[in-house]
């Protein structure tokens, strides 16, 4: 064999050994909860794949190709037991004051805020003062939440004892309930009210809606020790979601309100 064609022969080796050991770049997944939460989460556990953090989860995958965002459903209730089990890497659109406190995890201020309010029957004469004492009256909750005025203790009994509460795993059921004289008031979030208002203008007319607020759902994702992403890596995305409009385009429809996050 001449020289040239040796030498030839010795760059193509080469060539082929340095493509042989070149990384091979892969998303990392990351496993995000999704727990029954509307307007954020609708049925995921039946395969529904409507609500905000299903459009959250599309602009991030959309954004970047470091990391691959898939929903895996879980339950109000479950949430905590799969995140410390390692089922899923994130919880998001939560509040470390709901029962996190003990779990391990960084969180990640969103810049996201929402608000719990109260709603009942237009009656006339009715003003706000209908909403500024609970005691008497009939509440119907969402099962599962944490509120305020309850000191965010959730456990069904001390509502049920405590408030004279009905609890069902439904915002609508809630609402029909308040319709047809089942309950006085239903506690519901601002974003979710807001949908039901634009989804139901036959009945819009027939609720009153409080300015008092019980809570300000300022919402966090929580990320589990040893996750894929770090809480620095998922702010960062976040902040581009913000800086491009996509997080308004996404969340103020509904009445969720975008603001720079916490310092």
């Amino acid at each position: 064999m001449s020289s040239p064609m040796r030498t030839a022969l010795r760059i193509l080796l080469w060539v082929a050994a340095s493509l042989t050991v070149l990384p091979v770049s892969a998303a990392q997944l990351v496993r995000v909860g999704a727990a029954h939460f509307p307007p954020y989460t609708v049925r995921p556990e039946q395969g529904a794949d409507t609500g905000l953090l299903p459009q959250l989860v599309e602009a991030l995958n959309g954004l970047q190709s470091d990391y691959q965002f898939v929903l895996v459903p879980t339950s109000i209730p479950r949430r905590f037991r799969d995140f410390e089990q390692g089922r899923v890497d994130m919880a998001i659109f939560e509040n470390p004051a709901w029962g996190w406190q003990d779990i391990p995890h960084t969180s990640v201020d969103m810049g996201l805020e929402d608000a719990e309010i109260f709603v009942a029957q237009r009656e006339s004469g009715r003003d706000q003062q209908y909403f500024a004492d609970l005691k008497g009256k009939r509440l119907a909750l969402f099962s599962g939440y944490h509120y305020e005025f309850a000191n965010f203790n959730a456990d069904p009994k001390y509502l049920a004892d405590t408030y004279n509460a009905t609890l069902t795993y439904s915002h609508d059921s809630n609402l029909l309930m308040v319709l047809r004289g089942r309950a006085d008031i239903a506690l519901i979030t601002r974003s979710y009210f807001s949908d039901y208002l634009a989804r139901n203008t036959d009945t819009a007319q027939q609720l009153y809606a409080s300015d008092r607020i019980d809570q300000v759902y300022h919402h966090y994702a929580l990320i589990r020790p040893n996750a894929p992403i770090t809480g620095d890596a998922f702010a960062q995305l976040l902040g581009r979601l913000r800086n491009s409009g996509e997080l308004l385009k996404i969340f103020d429809p509904y009445r969720i309100v975008v603001m720079p996050p916490a310092k």
